[in-house]
């Protein structure tokens, strides 16, 4: 199997890396996939980004259908 990777290719992930670009622009200039971008950025070592999916604990609740009913918890049933 032919790898894209080489020194070049990784100079260029680290530079990229480093200048904050998403992942998925990284691969396009690579013309890798955003999952082989991950992958190699992991395996390097390079230092972790925060997700971009929020995760502050806010929990919303979907709104009701109008006339629509739904099932209790399961918890609730014992």
């Amino acid at each position: 199997m032919n790898t894209p990777w080489n020194g070049t290719t990784i100079a260029e992930l680290r530079r990229l890396w480093a200048d904050g670009l998403p992942t998925e622009e990284i691969g396009r200039r690579l013309h890798l996939s955003k999952d082989a971008v991950i992958a190699k950025a992991h395996r390097l070592g390079l230092a972790a980004r925060p997700s971009p999916i929020r995760r502050d604990g806010i929990h919303r609740a979907r709104p009701q259908r109008a006339g629509k009913t739904t099932l209790p918890p399961l918890g609730s049933l014992a």
